[in-house]
């Protein structure tokens, strides 16, 4: 009863730290807006200023809203690909889903112009090249995940395929001109500020979809923690399993990766850092959490990405870098301490 309470705790504080992040990356940016004024338009009012409104409904809340959707479903990818694989360092990317969407958008941006094709770049085309390329590889990553028993051997499948997809896309590099060559770097950098209402109601629908499946699985995912002969032994379809954790974590991060780009380290190191706070392996705790942990987090360096008072924006790929890395270096040196 002690712990339950504790965990309520816990999550009270993370909700509230969501909620403050939250306003607070909506009041940053290059124009001062009030923060007044920002909660004035978020509860449906105006601010008397029609470019404030616009600027805070059609740029900053879904740049906001994009935040917290990629930093949940990195985040729960994570912790299901380090369940699944009982691998510390297991990312929502070690299957080569974002291989396969760096890929798509390298054939969409250098393949085209290296084949003398003038092909026009938006942000919705980007997208669907990046969810074809990464539809590809998660249908041969099912594929195997079909035939293979052992979920290692499929871990290094997926590394393999990642490893085939980079080979391409640096050849295409090479053959390509310096402004596609550019195009397609600025890409990979992420960005979380690229969405319209309407891409953002499907990356929100693909989200909600990956997490339903992984909050079925959560009694599968406890099962797994001592490994799969011991699954099985209660009763778990251990490649049903496989396959649908596989599936969730495809939607959760090729969805992020077509829409906001290759975001790095968030998947990796949530789960770790969310552990160490409820101290607990418990999935029934744990996936609410790192919902929480993710969607903060992603907030917190997009915020500090934004250069607040300034007109330049850093990539949010280095920022979430700087977060994460030095995260994987501390769990390296913690490793043998590490419980799952």
């Amino acid at each position: 009863m002690k712990t339950t309470r504790s965990y309520y705790l816990r999550f009270s504080i993370f909700a509230l730290l969501l909620a403050l992040c939250f306003l607070m990356n909506i009041s940053l940016g290059s124009i001062h807006i009030p923060f007044s004024d920002v909660c004035s338009i978020l509860s449906g009012g105006t601010s008397g200023s029609s470019s404030w409104d616009y600027i805070v409904v059609h740029y900053r809340l879904p740049k906001a809203l994009t935040a917290v959707l990629s930093g949940c479903g990195l985040a729960v990818s994570g912790l299901l690909m380090q369940t699944l694989f009982r691998n510390p360092l297991a990312g929502p990317f070690v299957l080569g889903i974002s291989s396969g969407a760096s890929l798509g958008v390298a054939l969409l941006i250098m393949g085209a112009s290296a084949l003398g094709i003038s092909l026009f770049t938006s942000s919705f085309s980007l997208a669907i090249a990046a969810t074809a390329g990464s539809f590809l590889v998660l249908l041969a990553v099912m594929a195997v995940a079909y035939k293979v028993k052992d979920s290692m051997a499929i871990l290094i499948i997926g590394l393999m395929f990642g490893s085939i997809t980079s080979a391409v896309v640096s050849v295409l590099s090479y053959f390509s001109s310096a402004e596609k060559l550019q195009q397609y770097i600025f890409w990979s950098f992420g960005s979380l500020g690229n969405l319209r209402w309407n891409e953002l109601t499907i990356l929100f629908s693909l989200i909600v979809v990956g997490v339903l499946i992984s909050v079925f699985s959560i009694k599968n995912l406890n099962a797994l923690l001592l490994g799969e002969t011991y699954a099985s032994s209660l009763g778990v379809n251990v490649r049903r399993n496989r396959i649908a954790l596989i599936l969730a974590t495809s939607l959760l991060a090729g969805a992020i990766t077509a829409f906001a780009g290759p975001i790095s380290f968030i998947g990796l190191a949530v789960p770790h850092l969310t552990r160490q706070v409820f101290n607990t392996t418990n999935h029934r705790v744990l996936l609410p959490a790192v919902i929480l942990y993710g969607a903060v987090l992603m907030l917190i360096c997009d915020s500090i990405a934004q250069w607040p008072l300034s007109e330049d924006t850093l990539p949010i790929n280095a920022i979430t870098a700087l977060v994460g890395a030095p995260v994987v270096v501390w769990l390296l040196v913690r490793k043998q301490r590490m419980i799952f």
